[in-house]
């Protein structure tokens, strides 16, 4: 029973990694409730050449937007979340608790916080709302393109202080800084590469869109049932990309603790999770690679990785080689330590925050 109780506790931490809990009632740090919005994009093109009428994309946000003698915002601080996840991943007490208090880097009196929901995420537009497998196919470019319109038209935001990004959010910061290279004074990506998703990375994603896809009750994604063996594959599938060897082995150090801790967390993910947005989000990534411009990028960029991370495992070298091609760039590889929990590292800011003061001090305007 207290393998069981342990393996269940830890399952639920390597869940909440992934962004898909509202947890703000949880920590004392955050004075203030966000203030939620929507904004609706018409007529929205995406690149596959389909085009939605309307698009809704769902946004919360700290503090109050403060602007120099031209026009232009000062303190606006974007952060982009992971695949599946939303902007509610960063109000657990790991990251707001660290970063948005009195005093601390973030601090809500100084800065204005914008956390999107992006396309097919969390309260925006996705196949779920209706259109099931008829909602257009979207890539990082389109979610790029949205957070971009959302800030101009939607937020009246001309300008980013720093944009950090976790996981998909790491690959939308070099999106970012590639196509819209003087919007913002600094780029924090964390946890990803700036190449195409290939190797090991594309093997667990496509085995993913495979289960989903091959699993008879998904029915081309015009389901009535969730396809419950397919999002079991899946969970399990993002149970091992999550987690972090060195943690795992150490809480459910047993067959029976592991066994629990996986049942434990293909429940929540299931119950959480609609097969055709997982599929949808896991998709979007096909056509990414900034390899081949990241020398447009012109502003400081602080890239940051564990050395526990399954799927953007340190051995591969691609970050120090590219990373080289970045003008202003640095890259570091934060060790295997009690304190890193894998992919999930991204979220964990007392392991990195010093790296963030520093690049905030560089990019000082």
């Amino acid at each position: 029973m207290r393998n069981f109780i342990h393996a269940a506790k830890f399952a639920f931490a390597v869940f909440l990694l992934f962004g898909e809990l509202e947890v703000l009632a949880q920590q004392p740090n955050l004075l203030l409730a966000p203030k939620e919005g929507d904004y609706i994009a018409h007529n929205f093109q995406f690149k596959s050449g389909e085009t939605l009428p309307e698009l809704r994309l769902h946004y919360s946000t700290f503090g109050t937007p403060a602007r120099d003698a031209k026009g232009r915002v000062t303190n606006a601080v974007m952060l982009l979340h992971g695949t599946t996840g939303a902007g509610s991943q960063f109000l657990s007490p790991q990251f707001a608790g660290v970063l948005f208090g009195p005093g601390q880097l973030l601090d809500l009196n100084r800065y204005y916080i914008v956390l999107p929901d992006n396309i097919g995420h969390g309260k925006s537009s996705k196949p779920s709302d209706g259109m099931h497998a008829h909602f257009p196919q979207y890539d990082y470019d389109d979610m790029v393109a949205a957070q971009h319109e959302l800030l101009e038209k939607g937020l009246g935001v001309n300008h980013l202080r720093l944009i950090l990004g976790t996981s998909m959010g790491c690959m939308h910061s070099w999106v970012w800084g590639e196509t819209f290279p003087d919007f913002m004074d600094a780029l924090m990506p964390l946890a990803c590469q700036p190449v195409q998703i290939a190797g090991r990375n594309r093997l667990w994603r496509k085995m993913t869109i495979d289960a989903i896809r091959d699993d008879p009750a998904w029915k081309a994604g015009d389901y009535t049932a969730e396809p419950s063996n397919a999002l079991k594959i899946a969970a399990e599938m993002f149970h091992i990309a999550a987690g972090s060897a060195l943690q795992m082995q150490k809480d459910f150090p047993t067959r029976g603790a592991t066994d629990a801790a996986n049942a434990e967390y293909v429940k929540r993910f299931s119950a959480s999770h609609d097969a055709n947005d997982l599929l949808y989000a896991m998709n979007a990534s096909w056509n990414y690679d900034p390899s081949g411009q990241l020398d447009k990028i012109t502003v400081p960029v602080m890239f940051v990785n564990s050395a526990d991370d399954f799927i953007n495992p340190p051995e591969l070298g691609i970050a120090e080689r590219e990373i080289k091609r970045v003008k202003k760039g640095r890259f570091v590889l934060i060790p295997i330590s009690e304190q890193t929990q894998g992919h999930g590292t991204h979220t964990k800011a007392e392991v990195w925050q010093q790296y963030l003061k520093e690049l905030l001090e560089l990019s000082q305007p």
